[in-house]
């Protein structure tokens, strides 16, 4: 029996790391990583899209994407053939977005966001104090490796102005009820994960290894 490949894409500026402490069973599943790649000059996100495309190369995969990865495999589906996709700590439509990022679309408020801060992780720790705040930014450090500043300003700009408001039926959206990104109030349809949080990838992954398998494959209930 072939096995069923399983691509993951991580979060906004976030490396494959993330996905570390998933484990599918090897007999069944084939675990494939992607990455970032730096936006084109001018690169719309449906482009951006079909280009990320090309590095699905298995037949019948499932796309797995985190909160602005979650975005990207919905729309990198429409170029993949009998593809399942599954978002983690995502929204479906512009329409869960929560309100503070409805209203920086209309006031265009995202553009004042200053990237050069959420870039320069090791200034933060002038300012940090005890172990447990340093172990916390070598994690920063680790998972967010993505620090250029054209990536940010394309990929935040993709977020707020993202147009879909109509659910793919076929999305599988699987939620943390404590998300601070995208709180639970807004989202519809989805599969609860109690305490889980908007980086529950890493804090939840337990439930994930168990219950991945059984949601791939139709199982779970």
């Amino acid at each position: 029996m072939s096995k069923i490949p399983v691509y993951f894409m991580p979060g906004l500026a976030a490396s494959s790391s993330i996905f570390e402490r998933i484990q599918l069973p090897t007999a069944e599943f084939e675990i494939l990583l992607l990455e970032w790649e730096i936006p084109l000059d001018h690169e719309t996100l449906a482009d951006y899209s079909r280009r990320m495309s090309e590095k699905i190369t298995k037949a019948n995969p499932v796309l797995i994407g985190v909160s602005f990865g979650g975005i990207l495999v919905q729309e990198m589906s429409k170029f993949i053939e009998n593809c399942k996709v599954i978002i983690i700590s995502s929204v479906k439509t512009n329409l869960e977005f929560p309100r503070r990022m409805k209203l920086a679309k209309t006031t265009k408020a995202y553009k004042l966001i200053p990237m050069n801060l959420l870039l320069n992780v090791e200034s933060l720790a002038k300012f940090s104090f005890g172990d447990k705040v340093n172990q916390r930014l070598k994690l920063y450090e680790k998972f967010l490796s993505i620090r250029d500043i054209r990536y940010l300003d394309w990929s935040i700009e993709q977020i707020i102005l993202w147009e879909r408001t109509e659910i793919d039926e076929k999305v599988i959206h699987i939620h943390g009820d404590q998300d601070e990104v995208f709180p639970i109030k807004y989202i519809s349809k989805c599969i609860v994960v109690k305490g889980g949080t908007h980086i529950m990838i890493l804090s939840k992954f337990k439930w994930l290894n168990e219950n991945l398998p059984k949601i791939i494959l139709n199982q779970y209930s």
